[in-house]
């Protein structure tokens, strides 16, 4: 099953990356991916599984956490009904492909490590293929991190969630030894912002803001999607493109009004007179247009990000007049008004906020909530009472795994 398994993802490399005649082998023997031509097509691989886990993960979590609202289609990518409740239930269907792709998403760039390290030996520690495989396990993790409720690892035990972050930062601490050693500026400004997103989660505040600090305002890493098969596509925009979808709408939502007053780029959508039947009847469909076509790209991490995960440890020290002068130089790059905060909660209100914008149908928003609520800071910016914060483990895993 893996050696099938990688020889698709190694067609669907090839798919995405141009080659105009594929013929697929079927199921080939390990040995061959381990040869120095198939590493690209087995990055690309990685690179592959974790953008359908994003898309997953980003479009059932934008629902959840208010980013938009159903707009009444219950086909293929709708928003189901106990998920328009704020219910991620574990006994059903609904949400087990969100973990099954997100824990194979995992597994394939961990596996890939494992193989390379075997294949390229001593060249593995400059090699920018191992770069980038260690880049993709330590985004998978975080992706993992920011929006299961449980650790499980390969069939083991429930753990705490922590354990994503733990595995998240020795893989980009490696990637940036990695990219550095093979001379690749990009890798290694991507292996550091993702170091330093997953250091917020493991309170590790002056490590995340010591790397955030090194990062460019311009720089952005992204995942990447592709036009040519479905499991590819965006799948924020490919359930609201209108031919055939209309599943979602921003109509109600923080991000309505926001647009409306400050013409944000960030956070743009447009209008159709078309209403569909939600769950208050009938929804304005208004779309989202972030993403603009089926293989427009996801950001995992941007210099942006950087200046709010500063700004946010900077409150956390208790210098909450520093933390909203690195939210509005954020602010005046992208061209909107600045915040005005009188104290610290209002500090607050700025950063979760400017974080919903900047971070927007990211698939980063339902872990941002929960990790503020439960770390009890003050300025409330969503009610999430009664809604679930995090994806549980899937059925299938409750049904096969031993441990649970």
């Amino acid at each position: 099953m893996r050696r099938a398994f990688w020889s698709s993802l190694a067609v669907l490399a090839a798919v995405a990356t141009g080659c105009s005649q594929i013929a697929d082998p079927g199921p080939v023997d390990d040995s061959v991916l381990n040869q120095s031509l198939a590493l690209p097509a087995v990055v690309n691989g990685m690179s592959l599984s974790l953008s359908r886990a994003l898309g997953y993960l980003a479009y059932t979590g934008a629902a959840e956490s208010k980013e938009v609202v159903a707009s009444g289609s219950l086909a293929l990518f709708g928003i189901t009904t106990k998920q328009r409740q704020g219910v991620l239930d574990p006994g059903t269907s609904e949400t087990n492909d969100h973990w099954e792709f997100a824990q194979q998403a995992r597994w394939v760039a961990e596996d890939g490590v494992r193989r390379m390290r075997a294949s390229l030996g001593d060249q593995f520690a400059k090699s920018p293929y191992a770069a980038e495989a260690l880049v993709d396990v330590g985004f998978t993790n975080r992706l993992l991190g920011e929006n299961m409720c449980d650790g499980v690892i390969d069939g083991g035990p429930i753990q705490p969630r922590k354990v994503y972050f733990e595995r998240a930062d020795a893989a980009f601490t490696e990637a940036l030894a990695v990219a550095s050693a093979a001379g690749n500026t990009n890798l290694a400004l991507a292996a550091r912002a993702g170091r330093a997103s997953v250091r917020v989660w493991l309170s590790n505040w002056s490590g995340a803001s010591d790397d955030a600090k090194t990062i460019p305002s311009s720089f952005v890493y992204s995942a990447k999607y592709s036009a040519v098969q479905l499991d590819q596509y965006n799948r924020i925009y490919w359930a609201n493109s209108n031919q055939p979808y209309r599943a979602h709408s921003v109509s109600g939502t923080f991000y309505q009004g926001y647009y409306l007053a400050t013409k944000d780029p960030r956070t743009s959508w447009g209008t159709n007179p078309a209403i569909r039947f939600g769950t208050q009847g009938t929804v304005p469909w208004l779309f989202q247009t972030k993403y603009v076509a089926r293989d427009s790209p996801i950001d995992l991490v941007s210099g942006h990000e950087m200046r709010l995960i500063v700004a946010e440890a900077l409150l956390r020290s208790g210098d909450w007049p520093g933390a909203v002068s690195n939210i509005n130089q954020l602010r005046a790059e992208v061209g909107v008004t600045p915040w005005a905060a009188a104290d610290a909660t209002d500090a607050w209100v700025a950063l979760k906020t400017e974080r919903g914008i900047e971070l927007w149908l990211e698939g980063r928003r339902l872990g941002d909530l929960s990790r503020w609520i439960a770390d009890a800071t003050p300025g409330a910016v969503e009610d999430m009472s009664g809604r679930d914060l995090c994806f549980p483990v899937g059925q299938n895993e409750r049904d096969s795994n031993p441990n649970i």
